[in-house]
């Protein structure tokens, strides 16, 4: 059901850009990707890894840097999240994200950057930093290259 709800807040999002974004028109993409990484913090509060990664490119061109650790292509990067956060005893905790900005980068890529923050059931907070290089596709703005990392020690 939560995956459902995600699912479709994404595509509406990829509707609206797609309504939205009418050849000549110059609004900027930063409304439109704030709200896709709103729709990544809801599904992820939900437990909805699915949900979450819908909001990536599903394509082997996708690059994911974190830990010292290159991903590359969706399956690799939906591995890794699935490992970490979904495999048997893990937990994905309550994610939130601060301090987002978005800048175009031309009319269909734009970069995003911010602090993330995940607190654990048992109150164990990490957090850190991001950069998101975003692309505006047919099925509206996706991620192609996350580069995240750790400020915790």
């Amino acid at each position: 059901m939560f995956h459902r709800l995600c699912v479709s807040a994404v595509v509406v999002l990829g509707l609206t850009t797609l309504i939205s974004a009418a050849p000549g028109d110059d609004e900027k993409p930063s409304a439109a990707i704030k709200t896709l990484l709103d729709t990544q913090v809801a599904c992820w509060n939900k437990k909805d890894l699915d949900g979450f990664l819908v909001t990536y490119w599903h394509n082997p061109g996708v690059v994911f840097l974190s830990g010292g650790t290159r991903s590359d292509g969706f399956d690799a990067l939906k591995t890794r999240y699935h490992n970490r956060y979904k495999a048997e005893g893990r937990e994905m905790g309550h994610l939130d994200f601060d301090g987002i900005e978005v800048q175009s980068l031309g009319a269909d890529f734009a970069f995003a950057r911010g602090r993330w923050k995940l607190t654990m059931g048992d109150g164990k907070v990490s957090g850190g930093l991001f950069t998101l290089i975003l692309r505006k596709l047919p099925e509206g703005w996706r991620i192609v290259h996350d580069h995240t990392s750790s400020a915790t020690p």
